[in-house]
């Protein structure tokens, strides 16, 4: 019997901007787990927060699964890290604050650019 869809919030600081957004929901559409199996349902991500509620099946895939996943896009995932060669290939605006990243002064990124 197939297990019960559970609720987990990642947080990503890393996910100011729409072009961040828009990256990880690709990403996120084409996921299947290690069983070749998609047992993501759907996602919320709150860019002001810098976090993502995500909807998905345990018994098909694992929080900690979806954080590599994460990771492996060039994103932190709560404590763990982006993979270098993923981070290095991200946009400017994506990259973590320390590095230069994120939004620039006077240039907010968290609203859909086709409503600006």
């Amino acid at each position: 019997m197939q297990q019960k869809a559970v609720w987990s919030t990642i947080a990503m600081p890393q996910l100011r901007c729409w072009v961040c957004k828009e990256k990880i929901e690709a990403h996120l559409f084409q996921e299947k787990g290690s069983n070749d199996d998609a047992g993501i349902i759907k996602w919320i991500i709150n860019l002001n927060a810098g976090n993502m509620r995500i909807q998905y099946y345990p018994d098909r895939i694992t929080l900690d699964y979806i954080r590599v996943s994460l990771n492996n896009t060039g994103f932190d995932a709560d404590s763990t890290k982006a993979t270098p060669d993923a981070y290095n290939i991200l946009p400017p605006i994506c990259r973590r604050k320390e590095d230069g990243g994120g939004p620039q002064k006077g240039k907010p990124c968290n609203i859909d650019p086709k409503l600006q």
